[in-house]
């Protein structure tokens, strides 16, 4: 078989990490350089590096991240109550594995939706699925979605995330609807699913904020018991700090 038909069959399995590295090989004199060995395992690695790299990126374009954020690029030289060694940990990606959630909350400007976005990315960056979700826009597509009838629908897609980030919860109120869709939402992810929420309001007021003290008890039941919990302070807006940057 000649090298053409070899290009061509590889494109049509579209192999195209395999193809690219075999055409670099095959038109300089690093074939020369390889034993056979090496060069499959060259050629193998180039194939597999090209899958991981578009599929990451297919899993970042659906996650729709608030912000182009990384893990590595989180600032903790900022005195705002961010402990390394816990981040380090999370780094690991292991809570996901184990269904666990992440409760992250500050004030405006401490840098809850950043470091929910970077921690989401790192989440694409180790093969699973994560969508981004503002909580205001997220439970009025819902309440949309149980009027034309796609509510079950959409309550699926949400389901099937290994990690959903809802951002800004509790900045605006939710009405009886809205709070039952949270309680469902919160049971089809509970011990089976990983949920990051960033929220303005301290843990200790979320109750008053659903108000219900029957669907309170039950919605923070599942998400407030056993979550991490980073919980930011600072006097100085990250978004200050680095608006020039």
């Amino acid at each position: 078989m000649n090298h053409t038909a070899t290009m061509q069959k590889l494109d049509e399995m579209k192999f195209t990490g395999f193809a690219r590295a075999y055409r670099e090989v095959t038109e300089t004199s690093f074939n020369k350089e390889f034993t056979t060995d090496e060069l499959i395992a060259h050629l193998v690695q180039a194939e597999w590096d090209d899958r991981y790299n578009r599929k990451l990126q297919r899993l970042i374009t659906n996650a729709r991240f608030r912000y182009q954020a990384s893990f590595e690029e989180i600032d903790f030289s900022t005195r705002r109550n961010l402990d390394k060694n816990q981040m380090l940990r999370l780094s690991s990606c292991d809570w996901i594995t184990k269904h666990q959630d992440i409760i992250i909350t500050g004030s405006t400007g401490s840098g809850k939706s950043w470091i929910a976005s970077a921690m989401g990315h790192h989440g694409c960056q180790h093969g699973y699925k994560v969508l981004y979700k503002n909580c205001i826009k997220l439970f009025d597509e819902l309440k949309i979605a149980k009027a034309d009838g796609s509510y079950y629908k959409e309550m699926s897609k949400i389901e099937k995330m290994d990690l959903l980030i809802l951002d800004d919860y509790g900045l605006k109120s939710l009405d009886g609807s809205q709070k039952i869709m949270l309680l469902e939402l919160f049971e089809d992810r509970h011990g089976k699913k990983s949920t990051i929420i960033a929220s303005q309001l301290p843990v200790n007021q979320w109750h008053a904020f659903i108000k219900e003290d029957t669907l309170a008890d039950a919605i923070l039941d599942r998400v407030v018991h056993g979550s991490h919990r980073i919980e930011l302070k600072t006097e100085v807006s990250m978004r200050e700090i680095y608006k020039n940057v």
